[in-house]
């Protein structure tokens, strides 16, 4: 709701990143694309799993994290634990185009090489 308050009375620049965050989050609960009570094709869990994860983040302080499961727990509902390979694909993605870091111990890792529990944080081409 906050986004949606901000496109009201904004400037282009706020208006715009205030419409980005909505889609987001329509888009994380099933409201846009592939609609939610369907199963979805591979393509749609990758795009809610992704546009879950900036929702997720743009609702935390800039230099607060989530962990990929939070996502999975958005997009995969229940059986959320078989959506969490997807989950650290898509977060690989998100960081190698800079949108988000994955990092471990606070300390910023490659997606690939990493093992273990990680943790995603606002990356340098993080939208403002």
């Amino acid at each position: 709701m906050d986004a949606r308050r901000a496109i009201r009375g904004a400037d282009e620049t706020a208006t715009r990143l205030a419409r980005a965050r909505v889609q987001d989050a329509k888009v994380a609960l099933g409201e846009r694309g592939e609609p939610w009570w369907e199963e979805p094709s591979e393509a749609g869990r990758r795009e809610r799993l992704a546009a879950a994860m900036r929702a997720l983040l743009h609702h935390r302080d800039a230099a607060k994290t989530i962990c990929p499961s939070d996502a999975a727990r958005v997009v995969g509902g229940p059986d959320w634990r078989s959506v969490m390979g997807t989950a650290r694909s898509v977060a690989a993605e998100l960081a190698e185009a800079g949108v988000i870091e994955v990092r471990q111990r606070g300390v910023r890792v490659d997606s690939a090489t990493a093992r273990g529990p990680i943790r995603l944080g606002r990356g340098a081409t993080w939208p403002a």
